[in-house]
């Protein structure tokens, strides 16, 4: 995707027009754009995003849902300055069918969501921040953020409301090791731009991810092979250029530069993604304020045997 076409969906999605006129559909224009949502129900806030564009007229939707990949909604519809369309969300209960109603409201998206077991959500929504932000020159000099020997400046969480993280992240001699599925584990610190270096060990049909900003996705797994899914995705958005071999069970490496929506991702001193602009945030995500910093979170809840180490970060250096 071309940093181009991502400027033009945000220049389109702040042009909100008025509603027709009772009776007569609206053109899906009004709504065009990226936009990041929060979700709020009586028991759970959560994050999600849209891609709203058209075709003759007739809108198109893709979702970035509360996890799995970005999908296309189904059943899209205008009238009256209403979008609706349908979707099958992975929530507490399984996949359920969720009915969207969303329109524009001083420049914002508002709405709710209707769900099959009587769930109703409200939907809030922002067009998606540019950051578009130039090149450092110069980074500071790699800092570790996992000491090898504890857990210090890490924090397990887990993403369900009213559940208590069971961490099974622990060190052992130097590495960072998941022993069975369980919380998940964040930095405490958080990062604008910055580079990442990372090494991980996963172990046949291994799934886990580490999270740049908390927000997108960088894919650790060797449990299917689809390329937007595949071990080095930007889960659901951005696939591999170059298809290396697998090697569960050994170690390899990833060094990540993401800069703004920019990133690179070096796997085994191999470029598999080179300077691709991140449309939205992947299905897991902390949060959808894009514009924030965020930390650095790794999955722990698919798998266990995943290991981690050597894992330092720099930051932009004036």
């Amino acid at each position: 995707m071309k940093s181009s076409y991502f400027m033009a969906l945000l220049t389109a999605a702040a042009i909100l027009v008025p509603a027709s006129p009772a009776g007569q559909s609206a053109n899906p224009s009004s709504l065009t754009g990226l936009w990041d949502l929060t979700i709020t129900t009586p028991g759970d806030i959560y994050p999600s995003w849209l891609d709203i564009s058209e075709n003759g007229g007739q809108p198109h939707v893709r979702i970035g849902g509360r996890v799995a990949s970005v999908h296309p909604a189904d059943q899209a519809s205008m009238e009256n300055g209403t979008l609706t369309f349908m979707s099958h969300e992975f929530l507490q209960h399984g996949v359920e069918p969720v009915i969207w109603e969303i329109h524009s409201k001083d420049g914002r998206l508002v709405g709710t969501q209707r769900r099959k077991d009587g769930t109703t959500g409200q939907i809030v929504g922002d067009p998606s921040p540019a950051l578009d932000r130039p090149m450092p020159t110069g980074w500071s000099k790699p800092e570790p953020l996992f000491n090898g020997k504890d857990l210090t400046g890490w924090e397990p969480f887990v993403q369900e409301p009213g559940k208590s993280p069971v961490n099974h992240y622990v060190a052992q001699n130097g590495e960072l090791v998941n022993q069975a599925p369980g919380a998940n584990i964040k930095t405490s610190r958080k990062f604008n731009d910055f580079k990442l270096h990372i090494e991980y060990n996963c172990p046949n049909k291994g799934n886990s991810g580490i999270y740049l900003r908390g927000r997108y996705e960088l894919q650790v797994e060797y449990e299917g092979e689809k390329p937007l899914n595949s071990l080095g995705s930007i889960y659901g958005f951005l696939a591999p250029s170059v298809a290396l071999p697998p090697k569960p069970g050994q170690w390899e490496s990833f060094d990540v530069t993401l800069v703004g929506r920019i990133v690179t991702v070096v796997r085994d001193g191999k470029t598999i993604i080179d300077r691709e602009v991140i449309p939205g945030i992947t299905g897991g995500a902390l949060d959808s304020h894009e514009a924030e910093p965020g930390p650095i979170y790794i999955q722990g809840d698919h798998t266990g045997g995943m290991k981690y180490r050597n894992i330092t970060i720099s930051v932009p250096q004036a």
